[in-house]
């Protein structure tokens, strides 16, 4: 697994496996399962599990849940697929809830 050296990291809640990096935050004003939620362009010592078909708020999307890669726990999803063309922008993004992820290095 990396393991990330410098500022602003993210990491998973249970085993501080670090997950993403504050600079690849490209909103924060996303809703998750449970409460808020980060959109990142890019995620680290992550697992993808199956792409499923969801409708979310914001339409119908192809998304697949990402897991810590060390615990196992689920972190958030990827967009794999958006069907609306004003959505597409998500397209091979991560969504962090924000109550699974802690900071480290701040």
């Amino acid at each position: 697994m990396a393991d990330l050296v410098g500022p602003r990291v993210y990491s998973c809640c249970h085993c501080r496996n670090h997950v993403c990096l504050h600079d690849d935050i490209i909103s924060k004003a996303f809703q998750g399962r449970n409460g808020r939620a980060f959109l990142f362009s890019h995620a680290m010592n992550i697992a993808v599990g199956p792409k499923e078909d969801r409708q979310l708020m914001t339409g119908s999307h192809t998304v697949a849940d990402i897991y810590c890669r060390d615990c196992r726990e689920v972190l958030g999803w990827k967009y794999e697929r958006a069907y609306e063309e004003s959505q597409r922008y998500k397209e091979g993004k991560f969504i962090f809830e924000k109550a699974k992820i802690v900071k480290e290095n701040w």
